[in-house]
């Protein structure tokens, strides 16, 4: 099984090319946070993960997210090779992300103006608009120091006969 899944910020605004035969291509890089920090710095390390988005998904980043956009990105590993154009006897190795769909991640400030798009499921060339919005019932503000989990009825209950399938 080949499977990614990645989450991070766009390096760079994502650009649209065209083949030859017209089909739509997108190369863009994803600025993935390490879980643990540096020891010696202190700093968290990031991994910068190349992806390359092809027809409806990569006219979907291009036209969606921008620099610095948080991004969810599903695909598989592809890795490569090339020959150094200076030296020929000097190999390059590649590993890329072929982009099968892609999701916002970002906060709902980061993505108010592409709130509206959806995501892109390239498995099925499905767009899936994103839910409706609705108002949130206000909740009076608590002044304790202890996290806010949100309210019982943001979730919903799945009725069952009971049985455990396991």
């Amino acid at each position: 099984m080949n499977k990614v899944i990645i989450m991070g910020r766009l390096t760079a605004d994502p650009e649209l090319r065209q083949t030859q035969n017209g089909i739509a291509s997108c190369r863009f890089t994803v600025a993935v946070n390490r879980r643990f920090a540096d020891k010696n710095t202190g700093e968290r390390q990031a991994d910068f993960i190349s992806c390359t988005a092809w027809r409806q998904t990569a006219e979907f980043v291009s036209r969606y997210f921008r620099k610095g956009s948080m991004i969810c990105v599903e695909g598989s590993l592809r890795t490569g090779s090339y020959a150094d154009r200076n030296h020929p006897d000097v190999t390059h190795y590649t590993t890329d992300v072929m982009v099968e769909n892609v999701e916002f991640t970002g906060s709902k400030s980061e993505t108010q103006g592409s709130s509206s798009a959806g995501n892109y499921n390239n498995n099925n060339n499905s767009y899936q608009a994103p839910p409706k919005q609705q108002a949130a019932p206000q909740q009076p503000a608590q002044n304790n120091d202890s996290m806010s989990y949100g309210s019982l009825s943001d979730f919903e209950e799945i009725l069952s006969d009971g049985d455990v399938p396991f």
